[in-house]
């Protein structure tokens, strides 16, 4: 009662509002709720095409899409990933984790505190940064080797921002500028995290990226040249890059002492390294060894600088020889809640989206990059709520922005992490650090930690084998990738940013507005082993003489076998554009019958070059249906005049005229009221074409029920006549499947399979008269399906050729029995609904039908109606 009443209640608003409810009944045939008046196969013929597809609703996608009461749970739950394998620790994953923990503590000590630097803040703000990231973070992961906490491109792009803003506002502190930096970028992408809202990363590509990383990687090096160089002379190591390069080089003669420091540093690291990469090739049996060398070079350069400058500047700590780190404050001199204020903001709001698009592509670009080498999952929305929690949370111990560190993740993932808790391990190491070591940072020389950070951002610039396997894979995307680094180089980080976002932004929707798709044709293939031709039982066989008709002929059949090969028909782009063999000739499907596949999704951006294409190719290939269609010259639209004044219009008669169009929606997954507006003016001006004939619109593999009732709503899934005309019944193909359980293909074999076995046993003494199950002759569901059945001897079985008929008449009779009785089981079901005729569930039965029915229409129209063949 409440169903009619809501209908009652729709039925009149609808009249009031003028809606046409039975748009999508083009025949007018609701009195037929089954077949709609479309087809000459009624429901009475069998039960087993009793299938109507119905239309998904907007109710049925909001209960899909809300959660549910388990789903809100999960989401919680989902948050603290550490619960589904803390309680599961055991000590193997302690030691791997102690391991790799106390590995990485040992390298983000230096280089937090050289980081810092260049974000122009003092060293141990590094050191707060380095401790909240690894303390945090471990609660919220998704991937067990990613390290947040300080990073050269971040750091820099907060100097940048401090620089800037100083300029104009000197009375605002660094630290406070930074720390209030990294509660807003927090603020922004926890909030992405919380909404799941991850996905947006990927529209970032790898050349994007690529060009970033190189770019800053170029950018902090040549910030650097002054500092390692120890040049005297001042001038603006924060401008653009390649002004900083040529400023480095200008001021070469001020070079100082310190610069012995910073150089020989350098080299020393690269020795290092290379020396243990030659040593684990040369003996792998103490890889290991070497890796662990290789990992605390860092460490062991910045104690050997620092052994030396304490040796020289030990007596003068007022006046060192060369520039060293000078006083770091033990502990957490800089707790407390940080200065979050409305002025404060406006100073940096325009810096923000370059700094949260930092955040998020260098941290999950990372962690995404390991999980795939180390064979894991990482969820995009939840390493985002982690990164942004810890930027929450870290300035309230003096922490500015975060993320996850290249060389930091790629050190613990080869030191053997088993476990996101090996960042407690490493926080305990800085913790250390902080209350132990400050004494010792006091004598770092500056020229050392800038060969520290030079070391580390040189494996951010992009190989030159990498480039070019970009321009192998995509040629444009390296066009993407040069753009960015020199915008970066000669302009500024949070520039080059921007630009590559853009221009791949720009370059995807062109390619999606210029799509094209291509006009298929069909071709009879073999399926071949090496020479050898395969048949349907899996033999060898050779090419046989005779050929089996293509769809659409007078009978349609796929190979069985008996010429020695699979026979059967695919579809291929006439033009080749696939790469498919040019000697190969696809035939057009059939005379005014036109396949068409979409390269791309259809969508308000290519729906036009799509149908413009479509429209253009048909024109050239197919005629006027009627060439007289105008009867004075005034009646002809501007731009078809037609011939010359007196003479007739020229007609190509061994053009055929447009009757079918088949769309493979194979590559579309939702369609937009601006691609369905655009086939529904192409098919008016193709009917305009084709009349007094109507062009048939049919589809293949819709993928999505939303694309179905989008075109269905358009009209498009029925065939349409001349107006006026009484034809009102078609001929249907449908695509049947057999129903699964014991009525599938499967249970047919082993039928056959147990019929086998016991007509042997029969042959042998046992009593063969039983015949089959009597409750398989006596089934209820016998089904007349008017298609053609499957063939119960699809088998090499000897009764298909009369051999041993007359040595086993009684097994022959059994085997039948059985075979008619299994045959009464089996079931069958149109795979789509029968009130769609038009969409389709491949080309083949597209294409049959196109054919059918155009035989159908020509059969029953009179010639002069105008219909063609």
């Amino acid at each position: 009662m409440p169903g009619e009443t809501a209908t009652k209640v729709g039925h009149g608003l609808a009249k009031v509002l003028r809606l046409q409810l039975n748009y999508r009944d083009p025949l007018g045939a609701n009195d037929d709720p089954v077949t709609r008046g479309e087809s000459t196969f009624t429901s009475g013929t069998t039960d087993t095409y009793a299938y109507l597809e119905e239309e998904p609703t907007s109710w049925e996608w909001i209960k899909e899409n809300m959660p549910t009461l388990h789903d809100i749970g999960l989401y919680f739950y989902r948050l603290f990933p550490f619960l589904s394998w803390i309680t599961r620790y055991n000590l193997q994953w302690l030691m791997g984790d102690m391991i790799a923990g106390i590995t990485v503590g040992a390298v983000v000590v230096p280089q937090g505190m050289a980081y810092a630097k260049l974000a122009n803040m003092k060293p141990e703000y590094g050191l707060y940064t380095s401790f909240m990231g690894v303390l945090i973070y471990w609660v919220f992961a998704t991937s067990k080797d990613i390290t947040i906490g300080p990073v050269a491109v971040m750091s820099t792009l907060v100097g940048d921002i401090v620089k800037r803003t100083q300029q104009k506002h000197p009375e605002i502190q660094a630290e406070e500028l930074g720390r209030c930096l990294s509660i807003i970028v927090g603020a922004i992408v926890a909030g992405l995290g919380f909404f799941r809202l991850g996905f947006i990363v990927d529209f970032i590509p790898l050349p994007a990226i690529s060009a970033f990383m190189t770019g800053s990687a170029v950018n902090i090096i040549s910030g650097q040249l002054k500092t390692v160089l120890e040049e005297k002379d001042k001038f603006n190591n924060k401008g653009d890059t390649y002004m900083v390069i040529i400023e480095s080089l200008k001021h070469l003669p001020s070079t100082s002492i310190g610069a012995a420091m910073g150089l020989t540093a350098l080299a020393m690291l690269y020795i290092i390294r290379s020396a243990c990469t030659y040593g684990a090739k040369r003996w792998p049996q103490h890889s290991k060894i070497f890796f662990f060398a290789s990992t605390m070079r860092t460490v062991f350069v910045i104690l050997f600088y620092t052994m030396i400058s304490a040796a020289v500047n030990l007596h003068r700590k007022d006046h060192p020889r060369f520039s060293i780190l000078g006083h770091v404050p033990r502990g957490f001199q800089h707790a407390g809640a940080p200065t979050v204020n409305k002025e404060l903001i406006q100073k940096f709001a325009t810096e923000l989206p370059a700094s949260v698009i930092v955040l998020l592509i260098e941290h999950i670009a990372i962690s995404k990059s390991f999980g795939r080498v180390n064979n894991y999952t990482i969820d995009p929305s939840q390493e985002l709520v982690a990164i942004g929690v810890t930027n929450l949370l870290g300035p309230f111990l003096g922490a500015y922005p975060a993320t996850g560190s290249f060389s930091r993740t790629a050190i613990k993932s080869k030191a053997g992490v088993r476990t996101p808790l090996a960042g407690c391990i490493t926080a305990i190491v800085v913790l250390l650090a902080i209350y132990a070591l400050p004494a010792v940072f006091f004598y770092i020389p500056q020229a050392s930690l800038a060969g520290v950070i030079i070391h580390a951002v040189g494996d951010l610039i992009t190989p030159p084998n990498v480039v070019y396997q970009f321009w192998r894979v995509s040629p444009l995307d390296v066009l993407i990738f040069f753009i960015g680094v020199i915008v970066t180089v000669f302009s500024s980080i949070e520039n080059g940013v921007y630009c590559t976002i853009c221009v791949s932004a720009a370059l995807l929707l062109f390619r999606v507005a210029k799509a094209r798709g291509n006009f298929l044709g069909r071709v009879r293939i073999h399926s071949v082993i090496g020479d050898h031709l395969l048949d349907n039982d899996g033999k060898y066989g050779t090419f046989g003489s005779d050929k089996k008709p293509l769809p659409g002929d007078s009978k349609v059949e796929e190979g069985d076998g008996k010429d020695g090969g699979t026979v059967r028909t695919i579809f291929l782009p006439l033009n080749h554009a696939d790469g498919s063999n040019p000697d190969i000739e696809p035939e057009q499907p059939y005379p005014g019958i036109f396949i068409y596949r979409f390269s791309e999704g259809l969508n308000y951006p290519n729906a036009n070059h799509y149908t413009d294409h479509l429209v253009e190719s048909i024109f050239k290939r197919t005629r006027r249906t009627n060439p007289f269609s105008y009867e004075k010259p005034g009646d002809r639209p501007w731009n078809d005049p037609g011939p010359r004044r007196g003479k007739a219009p020229e007609v190509d008669t061994h053009l055929p005229t447009l009757k079918a169009i088949i769309l493979d929606l194979s590559s579309v997954n939702n369609v937009d009221v601006t691609a369905v507006q655009t086939l529904i003016d192409v098919r008016n001006q193709l009917d305009r074409y084709a009349s007094p004939d109507t062009v048939q619109w049919h589809f293949a593999h819709i993928n999505n029920r939303w694309t179905k009732r989008a075109l269905a709503a358009a009209g498009f899934g029925y065939p349409t006549f001349p107006s006026g005309e009484g034809f009102k019944r078609w001929k249907p193909i449908f695509s049947v499947a057999e129903i699964g359980g014991s009525a599938s293909a499967a249970a047919h074999a082993e039928h056959q399979e147990q019929e086998r076995h016991r007509l042997q046993k029969g042959s042998e003494g046992i009593d063969i008269e039983a015949g089959p199950d009597s409750k398989s002759q006596s089934n209820d569901d016998t089904v007349k399906a008017p298609v053609e059945e499957i063939s119960p001897y699809n088998g090499s079985d000897s009764s298909r050729d009369g051999s041993g008929i007359e040595e086993h008449p009684q097994k022959l009779h059994d085997e039948l029995a059985g075979s008619i009785a299994y045959q009464a089981r089996r079931k069958a079901a149109v795979v789509q609904g029968i009130n769609r005729p038009f969409f389709h569930i491949d080309l083949t039965s597209a294409l049959q039908s196109a054919i059918a029915n155009m035989e159908e229409i020509s059969s029953v129209f009179p010639p002069e109606t105008g219909f063609t063949k």
